[in-house]
């Protein structure tokens, strides 16, 4: 799941300039504070165009084995204004074709609601430009 090596450690991230001014968001949902293990989380960098969503990243975790990035929903919400009704229509397509296991289908109605806070930009994450 990574390229470390036993005894490499990583020191830093660099993003690249490319999102030089996007706002980023992220929201970790869990069962009990007492545990780090997400239910569901999302990760988003939006970049604005005036009021408009110019380009945006979204990825979700804790939904398939690895975290699983949102391509359709990134076009979809590029050039739309930053509402209600893009946040409703990114959740919806966040969570089409998604595919339950035997008692895991919580995740779905969690997947689509932080995918529209990540949208909307609601409180509830860290939210920084």
């Amino acid at each position: 799941m990574n390229v470390l090596q036993p005894n490499e450690l990583l020191t830093s991230i660099r993003i690249p300039a490319t999102m030089a001014g996007a706002q980023f968001y992220f929201e970790k949902v869990r069962d009990r504070q007492v545990w780090d293990f997400p239910l569901v989380n999302v990760a988003s960098a939006i970049k604005p165009d005036g009021g408009n969503i110019g380009s945006a990243r979204i990825v979700v975790g804790a939904v398939s084995c690895v975290p699983r990035r949102l391509k359709d929903v990134e076009a979809a919400v590029a050039g739309k204004p930053r509402n209600e009704d893009t946040a409703k229509m990114a959740g919806e397509m966040a969570v089409q074709g998604a595919q339950t296991l035997r008692y895991n289908g919580y995740k779905v109605p969690l997947m689509r609601n932080l995918v529209k806070r990540a949208i909307r930009g609601s409180e509830g994450g860290s939210w920084t430009s």
